[in-house]
């Protein structure tokens, strides 16, 4: 895989200013008699990767569009770097880098024509850094537009967002397209803009996506948020999955209340343990003989499916 260097800090980011690179509270986006959000409340750190997840529907894109400023809200606060997207969307646009996850690009242009023009519309360009990307994702930036595929119309969008010396990255459905090298290559990107101070939101269906780069995660249903923390805190809150294979007659030596249920038909004991009891069990089945003893923490996965058991995936 091509080294992926760190993008140089944009001076104006300071992950220690005051307030959120991101704040949402209450947010109501309606369209006629539609909620298509309804109260959604979102914080994001300054320098942090901060996955928002959610099925199709359920409001993301529609908050992304509040706070680039495209949609108005119909009530809530928004403050995005510190600013009202409502009264100051150009200033919002100036410092912020946005790739959609279908992206529409000026089909006559080349790949570098469109670098070009979209380094135009900021103001702003890291050369260097657009040419070191352009090798990562092994484009070839002479061919039109209108000659590459999703993919490829898809990098050209990422490289051109990775490279702005920007503060805020806003990225929905940002690797739609990319094969699985490409993704690996998009996650070690988003992690060096984190490195270099940037903010980066990441609407995403890939869970293990969200799970390799983001710190923390907002998951949204119906337009409300149902859940939102860093990965680490909101998996202590969940059961952690024990498997070992136990001697015979291990069960009933085993103190009340951790006594696992018996094994199933391949030998193997699994068990789902809260955070509080994890350590005390996991000494009972020691002290009991337990053998391959394996402790899984809470994946995203299963943070997720928690909130849309019984819906599609």
């Amino acid at each position: 895989m091509p080294h992926i260097a760190s993008a140089t800090k944009p001076a104006a980011v300071d992950s220690r200013a005051p307030g959120g690179a991101i704040e949402v509270s209450g947010l109501i986006k309606t369209f006629g008699r539609l909620h298509a959000v309804d109260g959604l409340n979102l914080q994001v750190r300054r320098g942090e990767v901060h996955g928002f997840l959610g099925p199709n529907g359920a409001g993301k894109s529609t908050t992304i569009r509040v706070l680039l400023g495209m949609y108005r809200r119909s009530a809530g606060r928004v403050r995005v770097l510190g600013l009202d997207p409502a009264r100051a969307a150009s200033a919002i646009t100036r410092r912020t880098a946005y790739v959609p996850g279908d992206v529409a690009l000026w089909p006559t242009l080349t790949g570098a024509q469109t670098l070009d023009a979209l380094a135009v519309l900021r103001g702003r360009r890291d050369r260097r850094r657009e040419a070191e990307l352009i090798d990562a994702f092994n484009l070839d930036p002479s061919k039109p537009v209108h000659g590459y595929s999703k993919g490829n119309r898809q990098k050209v969008a990422l490289i051109a967002a990775l490279a702005a010396p920007c503060d805020l990255l806003i990225l929905d459905e940002p690797s739609s397209g990319l094969d699985p090298l490409q993704e690996a290559i998009f996650q070690a990107c988003v992690r060096a803009a984190a490195d270099a101070g940037r903010t980066v939101l990441l609407s995403s269906h890939l869970l293990d996506e969200v799970d390799h780069v983001c710190d923390a995660v907002t998951i949204i249903k119906d337009g409300r948020t149902v859940e939102s923390g860093t990965l680490a805190s909101l998996r202590h809150l969940r059961d952690s999955t024990i498997t070992c294979r136990l001697p015979d007659g291990a069960h009933a030596a085993l103190p009340r209340g951790t006594a696992p249920p018996p094994a199933d038909g391949d030998g193997v004991t699994r068990m789902s343990v809260p955070s509080a009891e994890l350590s005390e069990t996991l000494s009972a089945l020691i002290a009991a003989g337990a053998q391959g003893l394996t402790c899984t923490p809470a994946s995203l996965e299963d943070l997720f499916l928690r909130h849309y058991e019984g819906q599609a995936r």
